[in-house]
């Protein structure tokens, strides 16, 4: 309340039945103690600039010593004729010239080409038909939601050796096979069902992982669309089709992206499944088993296998930009 004076009291401003309190400048002493508030907020203000690259430095240290720098090297020495202890010259693009004439590159293009055009379509559609069956929340779905999931966390090499148990000529499939009167087939022998059987190991171990970021999406779809579809005399199909794929049509373009990148990169499955030398005669040989089995070892070319990886790198940016772009025009 203001004084009989007329005059407020010291450190308060009367406004009315309110007062705002305003912090003195004074120390008491009629020194000028904002001074030193002043000099604090200033020096706060010239260390806020370099505060958040602080943090950010044990992050970015990872970053580059383990990303940045690898890429930078692979990339100069894609240019070099470097070897595992020889650390060679600079040979322009005569790693790229020998790629043209050489078949394994050529092979290991054609079946990571292949890899890409048969995996993609499947962890697109499937996962997400496998969402919209774990969907409703009914008892006990909970467990087939984590059977589903538990290949995504279980060890590829692990994965890899079941099914080499699985589909060896002495496996359990061939066994059943033979049983039945069907005869042994060479899962792991035949060069083309040695490809679709490391494709079946890929889609079923990626099933779970995809319906995962499937179940985010459909969770965001408005339950009126499909009540008002069913109201039209709309079919389950139908409404899949009108409502559903419509509505996760950015989930599909983004699993689509990451599969095929993951896809064109595939070393572990065929790895494992047809042995370091690619299968019979090699045949499938992948473009980065033909960069671990040409860079690795005592003598190995170093500087070629970084031209096969910045060709890998090449192609699957190609691939994120095809996808992209795909989805843009179909917005349009």
């Amino acid at each position: 309340m203001p004084s009989s004076s007329g005059t407020a009291s010291p450190g308060k401003v009367s406004a009315g039945r309110a007062s705002v309190v305003t912090l003195p400048t004074g120390d008491g002493d009629g020194n000028g103690g904002g001074a030193r508030s002043v000099a604090a907020v200033a020096r706060v203000r010239r260390q806020l600039p370099t505060s958040p690259w602080l943090f950010a430095a044990p992050g970015l240290l990872v970053v580059g010593i383990f990303i940045l720098y690898p890429f930078v090297s692979t990339v100069v020495n894609a240019f070099t004729d470097r070897r595992t202890l020889i650390p060679g010259e600079f040979v322009g693009l005569a790693n790229f010239r020998e790629l043209l004439h050489d078949e394994m590159f050529w092979i290991g293009l054609r079946n990571s080409t292949l890899y890409v055009l048969g995996v993609v379509p499947a962890l697109v559609l499937l996962p997400l038909l496998l969402a919209l069956l774990v969907q409703k929340n009914i008892p006990g779905i909970a467990f087939f939601r984590s059977a589903f999931y538990t290949p995504v966390v279980a060890s590829i090499v692990v994965v890899g050796l079941i099914w080499v148990w699985l589909l060896d000529e002495r496996g359990l499939v061939n066994s059943l096979l033979e049983a039945v009167g069907v005869g042994r087939i060479g899962f792991l022998s035949d060069q083309w069902l040695l490809l679709l059987s490391a494709m079946t190991v890929t889609v079923w171990k990626g099933l779970g992982y995809y319906m995962i970021i499937y179940l985010a999406a459909l969770a965001n779809v408005p339950r009126e669309l499909h009540e008002a579809a069913a109201v039209d005399g709309a079919g389950a199909i139908r409404r899949f089709l009108t409502v559903t794929v419509p509505a996760v049509r950015s989930t599909m373009v983004l699993v689509g992206a990451l599969s095929s990148v993951a896809a064109f990169k595939v070393f572990s499955e065929v790895y494992l499944m047809a042995g370091p030398d690619g299968g019979p005669a090699g045949e499938d040989t992948t473009l980065v088993m033909l960069v671990q089995r040409t860079g690795t070892g005592l003598t190995g070319r170093v500087g070629y296998a970084s031209a096969i990886s910045v060709v890998v790198f090449v192609v699957t940016v190609a691939l994120m930009l095809l996808v992209l772009r795909a989805d843009r025009k179909e917005d349009a």
